[in-house]
């Protein structure tokens, strides 16, 4: 028994026949921000063999609050989520492989990921992401723990392809609306005790002891004292498209052409382009300069306008703050930038 995990190793379910499985397996956790900071530290703790981390945004003041990997340098200087989460992660845990990915979580994007992943966990803000983990963990028969959390509020669900019912079964489609982290606040204790659940669900697939894990959907507010969850199995639909009889993944089916979207609780615009794009900084600098003050570093440039702030990253994507309006998002994007 090593030292380093002997605690672990020491409750009887993982043992050292667990622990050496943990350390077999690959998980890839979706999202580096509040629960994504939380789960990917506590499986680099508990000596996951690889993790991939894929986030699409970088560290601003308002993350410190309750994104426990990120520090106020990191803020400053505009580090992707993911890249700032791998430096602190590797400073945890060397023996762990650690890949961080900036990237738009989209299904082209994802999918060679899946298919080498033990189990994938949503730590995401956004429904259209967490439909597009339901249809690839059922296309590739992967596990995924579904989590969120606002204000005091939070919820999880743990997905087990051909066993138990999917996200799609459940919801039937893809919610609109709702409160955000940016309308309604957020506590870190409800991201703490989503992420716990979350976890421990996750050693209880990594260890393989299926037998031990929970078939509910779990809701809780911890400001209010609640505490709710509910079976789900009658609710698993033979007819569902994602994991029924005649599975079309329909949240797969996105079409290739530019996408534009409003960020979930944010006044920010994201215009991700057609076909990936790699943009010469250098040469960008010098344009913008022209338009506003411009910082950069090595993965995003930033230029500030009057209004709205430009961010534009390496793989294409651009964030446009200030505004929620699409087509003047556009009409920017393209004066600046097409």
């Amino acid at each position: 028994m090593t030292e380093r995990y002997s605690r672990q190793q020491l409750f009887q379910p993982v043992g050292n026949k667990g622990q050496q499985q943990i350390r077999s397996k690959h998980v890839l956790v979706v999202g580096a921000g509040a629960l994504g900071s939380a789960s990917a530290e506590a499986l680099v703790r508990a000596g996951i063999g690889k993790l991939t981390l894929v986030d699409r945004d970088y560290v601003e003041w308002s993350n410190l609050q309750r994104q426990q990997l990120y520090t106020e340098q990191d803020a400053q200087n505009k580090l992707p989520k993911a890249v700032a989460a791998k430096n602190r992660l590797r400073q945890i845990n060397t023996e762990v492989k650690i890949e961080a990915l900036v990237m738009d979580a989209q299904p082209a994007n994802l999918e060679s990921i899946v298919q080498t992943a033990d189990l994938i966990i949503d730590a995401t803000d956004n429904f259209d992401i967490r439909f597009i983990l339901n249809d690839l963990s059922h296309k590739y028969e992967v596990p995924w723990i579904y989590g969120s959390c606002v204000g005091s509020y939070g919820a999880t669900y743990t997905v087990i392809p051909n066993v138990t019912p999917c996200l799609h079964c459940i919801l039937k489609k893809v919610p609109v609306g709702g409160a955000t982290c940016e309308t309604a606040g957020i506590i870190s204790p409800a991201v703490q005790i989503v992420a716990a659940y979350q976890i421990t669900e996750a050693l209880k697939i990594l260890v393989e002891d299926v037998e031990a894990l929970r078939h509910t959907f779990l809701t809780f507010d911890v400001w209010n004292n609640q505490h709710a969850e509910f079976k789900t199995g009658k609710m698993k639909s033979d007819k569902c498209s994602s994991c029924g009889s005649t599975q079309t993944y329909p949240y797969l089916a996105y079409e290739n052409q530019l996408k534009t979207e409003v960020l979930c609780g944010r006044e920010t615009v994201q215009i991700r382009p057609s076909q990936h794009h790699l943009y010469n900084f250098d040469e960008l600098e010098k344009r913008l300069k022209k338009q506003g003050k411009v910082d950069r570093n090595p993965y995003l440039l930033s230029c500030q306008l009057l209004e709205q702030r430009f961010v534009i990253f390496q793989d294409g994507r651009v964030f446009i703050h200030g505004t929620n309006d699409i087509q003047f998002a556009r009409s920017l994007y393209y004066r600046l930038l097409g």
